[in-house]
């Protein structure tokens, strides 16, 4: 065939093109998913569908939502002691907001509230053309539904990760979220949680806390000028924060002020008026820990922090309420009698060292330690944090650690602190060279800590000598001795010589041999009382007395009523040197006297409510019988001989306006070796008190017994402390006896203590012994007091 025979192709006998109809279809496919996927997106979003877009909040979450609440701590007497949180933020009802704070909220940030249902259709439509020049299209409900779910901090999914997208996720989330919030809530709820929920800045979270920061007023009673500042905040919290931005903090006021005169809640003349004024502060930041006695928080803190943790609980963000036992009046008693005492005992120490012409840190021979600074110094962060920086260049460490600068040092001059220009080895120096002190006082019968003294200043010296701090507790141990004696067949009549003694012993299988000494070499050869020998401290007779007892025994009934901390079962236990232990403890184990023989758990929290004030927790005393009756009574009677007996260790306690309405205390004097620690163990009808005093080491003492001793440094506190108490008319604290035995009293304890035949120091000395001391004391390397 031809070419010219072959068939024709004509338009009418082409195959159809399939082209249109394919791209027609495919637009038409992707219309209906489209249009599915709009429709559907929010309930992706709000199922969090295949984990692309993050936890939305929760049907509960909008019932009951949980707004950061700071925790608040209280004294028994109901004084606030400061808070815990992250945001600081203590919520208030509608009713006691300023109405002109809301109508500035409205007229600044959301004209149309009472219009919208969550979303301001117009103002996002405004915002959208205007790309935000003309102000955001968020409401007021948008906005408390970021900030109470932290929509945008929380979980965003998958999709979330991506920009734009995740934008366009969380506004959606916003979005819904705001309408659930509007249906569930009224708009004066919805008023109420936004601005107890927002920042205002300077770490005020919510109305109350806002006004009391910028203005220390209350959020009902800001006035015009004082809400446009707070609303203008709002915005930007930092930037518009008048303390440290007034120019554009005024301006911000003022925009807010002519649009309260644009919505009539000011008059136009009203709003030109306030706008002329400068913005007037009362600025006042609270701190995440304000107000007296910081020592005693941070153990309340550690406990809370415990107990929320095993409870479900935040203590940080879930508003509790924490009620401690701690009565503001004894606690201000307490530190004022602290700062007193140990005003004038540093300034005797510094003097006493002065005159010797040494630093106070000396060894046993009282020869000034080596290199002391330098061996402390690399104990201390900040040299592990030096040496890490110049590790291998020794020359650079060395130098930095005598580089000189200005800093801020603890004194007991003016207000409390002066600057002095130090290097980081004269500032730890500087420090050593302070005496520190430890207090408490506790309820006998109930175990409530009533005041907490953890040192002398924690702006300076954190570490807390009440519960935190071991020392040993020299001859304040003794009562335990006395106790074992007197619960396994003794009485305070029963006697012992006064004599010189070596006691044998086995240690590791090998033996031992122990020759205590009173610390005046003397002894008078006096058959004593126990209760005699107790009162006057005599080594003598309680290494004895240890021996017959058993120190095994004495270490068992130190735990029995109240000792947790470990203790060596050794010959010397009953001078103090069979273990370290804190006032918390010692305070613990002389309450068990008091307490008829019941041994008391100290408690220093009494209950804990939630932010709508139920009781959540309440702590009941916890006690339990460690002694018999008859015993604890007893032993108080041999605590009260320090006052009784014949050169008793408490004697000096008669110096003090503490002797009206045949008023009682007992009490035991205590210290260390060469003086490292001087104690004092108070009792009263009411209360056990406690008190130490030392240097940061132990290589850091007085060197003699006229400064260094018990009764000297620690007695004087609890003197002055008691004194106050009594005087004080609001507590209901009162002199007077012990209570009568509630027990019949089988054992002899009335008895005749004879008087020494000759006094060679007309006040009582609390006897120390350690055989190092007698060694430098025969040695003639420390000199022997004369009033030895």
């Amino acid at each position: 065939m031809s070419a010219s025979e072959q068939p024709k192709t004509t338009a009418a006998s082409r195959p159809p093109r399939r082209w249109p109809n394919i791209v027609a279809r495919t637009v038409w496919g992707l219309f209906v998913i489209g249009v599915g996927v709009f429709l559907l997106y929010p309930i992706l979003v709000k199922s969090n569908f295949l984990f692309l877009f993050g936890k939305s909040p929760s049907l509960e979450e909008m019932e009951s939502p949980k707004v950061e609440q700071a925790s608040e701590l209280y004294t028994a007497d109901g004084v606030l002691l400061g808070k815990y949180f992250r945001e600081n933020r203590s919520p208030v009802p509608f009713n006691k907001i300023s109405p002109l704070l809301v109508k500035a909220l409205i007229a600044t940030e959301d004209i149309r509230f009472y219009e919208h249902s969550g979303i301001d259709l117009t103002a996002l439509a405004r915002a959208v053309a205007g790309r935000g020049r003309n102000g955001g299209g968020s409401t007021i409900t948008q906005q408390l539904a970021k900030n109470l779910y932290k929509i945008r901090r929380g979980d965003r999914g998958l999709l979330g990760y991506i920009p734009i997208v995740s934008t366009l996720i969380s506004k959606t989330k916003e979005w819904l979220t705001a309408v659930e919030l509007e249906k569930r809530y009224t708009k004066e709820e919805i008023l109420r949680m936004y601005l107890n929920t927002v920042e205002y800045g300077s770490q005020a979270f919510g109305i109350k806390v806002a006004a009391k920061t910028f203005f220390n007023t209350s959020p009902d009673s800001l006035n015009a000028e004082q809400a446009a500042m707070l609303v203008g905040m709002l915005n930007n919290p930092t930037a518009f924060n008048p303390r440290f931005h007034p120019e554009t903090a005024l301006k911000r006021r003022n925009l807010v002020l002519a649009r309260m005169g644009q919505a009539n809640v000011l008059t136009a003349k009203a709003a030109d008026s306030i706008q002329q004024r400068p913005i007037v502060l009362q600025y006042r930041v609270e701190k995440h820990i304000d107000g007296p006695d910081t020592y005693f928080r941070g153990a309340v803190s550690q406990f809370v922090n415990k107990w929320c943790e095993a409870n479900g609980y935040d203590m940080y963000r879930d508003g509790l309420k924490i009620y401690t036992s701690i009565d503001s009046r004894m606690q201000a008693h307490a530190e004022d009698a602290v700062q007193k005492r140990m005003k004038t005992l540093q300034q005797q120490f510094d003097r006493f060292w002065k005159n010797r012409g040494g630093n106070p840190w000396v060894d046993d021979e009282g020869k000034e330690i080596p290199d002391f600074i330098e061996t402390q110094m690399k104990r201390t962060d900040q040299y592990k944090a030096l040496a890490a920086r110049y590790q291998g260049q020794p020359a650079r460490l060395d130098s930095a650690l005598h580089a000189k600068r200005p800093m801020k040092v603890f004194t007991w001059k003016g207000d409390g602190d002066t600057t002095l220009v130090l290097s980081p080895l004269d500032s730890l120096a500087y420090y050593k060279h302070f005496l520190h002190a430890g207090m408490m006082t506790m309820d006998p019968f109930t175990g409530h800590v009533k005041a907490w003294v953890g040192g002398i200043n924690f702006r300076f010296f954190k570490y807390d000598h009440v519960k935190q701090g071991r020392r040993q507790a020299g001859s304040t141990f003794k009562p335990f001795v006395y106790l074992t004696a007197l619960d396994n067949g003794y009485t305070p009549c029963d006697r012992i010589r006064d004599q010189r003694v070596t006691i044998n012993y086995v240690e590791n299988g090998k033996d031992m041999e122990w020759k205590p000494d009173n610390v005046t070499r003397e002894y008078t050869g006096i058959n004593m009382t126990l209760r005699h020998a107790m009162a006057r401290s005599v080594n003598s007779v309680t290494a004895q007395l240890t021996e017959k007892v058993g120190w095994d025994n004495v270490a068992k009934y130190a735990h029995k009523v109240g000792i947790t901390s470990p203790l060596l079962p050794v010959p010397s236990i009953g001078l103090g040197s069979g273990g370290d232990v804190s006032v918390y403890e010692m305070v613990d184990a002389y309450s068990t006297f008091v307490n008829n023989g019941f041994q008391s758990e100290p408690q220093f929290i009494t209950r804990i409510e939630d932010r709508n004030g139920n009781v959540i927790k309440q702590f009941d005393p916890k006690q339990k019988r460690a002694i018999p009756s008859e015993t604890a009574w007893l032993m108080l009677y041999m605590l009260r001989g320090g006052m009784d007996e014949p050169g008793g260790t408490s004697q000096a306690l008669w110096e003090y306006e503490l002797w009206k309405k045949d008023n009682q205390i007992g009490g035991k004097t205590g210290t260390t070796s060469n003086y490292s620690d001087g104690w004092y163990m108070g009792v009263t009808k009411d209360l056990v008190t406690g008190v130490w005093v030392g240097g940061e080491d132990r290589s850091i003492h007085f060197y003699g017994s006229q400064q260094g001793e018990g009764g000297r440094m620690a007695l004087p506190i609890f003197g002055t402390y008691m004194e106050k108490l009594y005087q004080d008319e609001d507590l209901d604290i009162t002199m007077g006896p012990f209570p009568k035995p509630t027990s019949k009293i089988t054992k002899k304890y009335i008895c005749v203590s004879e008087s020494e035949p000759r006094r060679r120091r007309a006040e009582p000395v609390d006897t120390i012994a350690t055989d190092n001391l007698l060694e430098q004391l025969n040695s003639g390397v420390v000199p022997v007091p004369d009033s030895l």
